[in-house]
């Protein structure tokens, strides 16, 4: 009878090794900033964020300086060939200057761009030999990692959006059509009742009075944003106002701060280090 239980078990969990071995951790690293979080890495104003543990690594917009990227990611020894896919946010040169040193490196990339770039510039990435992806509605770019598309109007701009079993992680470059209008989005792309577990990113609130800015807090959290990270083009008020309202679901970001999320997918854990 003990025989017969032991083969009983091992059938069992060979049969759910295959879910075990899905099983990921996510990690998020801001290797371009204009907010200062891990000493020796040089700050400027952009923004750049690298994601690994998912299907294909993806570098999120590029910063303002190529030399400055490429000097940060060798600072966190990141090698460029490991990224496999560039998502560029919006057209604003503090979030693709760095593109074109980048590609000097790696141009074994595919690179997502929305669908309003200028002509130019989607000629200088395919002229490198990337292949160029262009982004008008929303898009899956890989297993769990979805493109917002195109949102806004005077300045288009698409977000990322990561899937996990905490919930949706949402990144923006600048928030240009709002970061609330971007959640939105991003929940519409599921459903309407679909968990946000954090935001990260520029949240374009610099200049903005604390009443507007406390309006903005208070909307993130009807629509059920458990935890921000806010930096780039937030502001210092605007940081200083998500820290109170949230705090410790308020995690101050820059220049080469990392999110470790354990077994994302399912995700059960994040490391606040």
């Amino acid at each position: 009878m003990a025989k017969f239980f032991s083969v009983i078990l091992i059938f069992f969990f060979s049969l759910l090794s295959p879910l075990f071995a899905e099983s990921k951790d996510l990690s998020l690293t801001i290797v371009y900033d204009n907010n200062p979080f891990r000493k020796g890495l040089e700050t400027r104003w952009g923004f750049s964020c690298l994601i690994e543990g998912i299907e294909r690594s993806i570098l999120f917009d590029a910063g303002g300086e190529g030399p400055v990227l490429l000097k940060n990611m060798a600072m966190l020894k990141i090698d460029p060939s490991d990224v496999d896919v560039i998502v560029l946010s919006h057209i604003h040169y503090d979030h693709i200057g760095g593109l074109s040193s980048f590609l000097e490196k790696n141009s074994r990339v595919t690179v997502y761009l929305p669908n309003s770039f200028p002509f130019s510039v989607k000629d200088a990435v395919k002229n490198t030999g990337a292949k160029l992806i262009e982004v008008k509605g929303p898009l899956k770019i890989s297993t769990n990692v979805f493109s917002t598309g195109e949102l806004g109007t005077w300045i288009k701009e698409e977000s990322l959006i990561i899937k996990t079993y905490l919930g949706l992680i949402i990144i923006t470059g600048c928030a240009h059509p709002g970061v609330v209008n971007i959640v939105k989005k991003a929940k519409a792309i599921f459903n309407s009742t679909a968990k946000v577990y954090m935001v990260i990113g520029g949240f374009h609130l610099f200049g903005m009075s604390g009443s507007q800015i406390r309006g903005i807090v208070n909307d993130l959290k009807k629509e059920g944003v458990k935890k921000v990270a806010p930096c780039h083009c937030s502001g210092d008020l605007a940081r200083r106002i998500f820290k109170k309202e949230y705090g410790n679901d308020c995690i101050l970001a820059g220049a080469g701060k990392k999110f470790e999320l354990i077994d994302a997918f399912p995700a059960t854990t994040i490391n606040k280090n």
